[in-house]
């Protein structure tokens, strides 16, 4: 775990109130992963090893939140999970949940 969990530090986020010089971000494993504040070519490799941290901390239910948007980053995410084997499904969350601004993974 100490690997995936030490590869998710280094992502940093990326806002324009953060200098380039700050340190990266630790993630929170907690079955939320907020893609808002991340470049889109960070997101594939973000995501895979985000599902993996949270397959080790054995969470199975994940909440991607890619936002509304114009669809662009919800598709990549779809694509991405459509090609990984340790997904058993996934669907756009509930009104409650982000509704199409949000992903719900179930991992297996």
């Amino acid at each position: 775990m100490q690997q995936v969990t030490g590869r998710l530090k280094e992502f940093a986020m990326h806002d324009k109130d953060i200098d380039e010089d700050s340190e990266p971000i630790e993630i929170p494993i907690n079955g939320t992963l907020d893609l808002h504040t991340f470049n889109p070519r960070e997101v594939k490799e973000l995501l895979l090893h985000y599902l993996e941290a949270c397959r080790e901390k054995e969470i199975y239910e994940v909440r991607v939140i890619h936002g509304k948007g114009t669809g662009t980053l919800r598709k990549t995410i779809h694509a991405i999970l459509d090609r990984l084997p340790g997904v058993a499904s996934y669907k756009l969350a509930g009104g409650d949940a982000g509704g199409w601004g949000a992903t719900l993974v179930k991992l297996k």
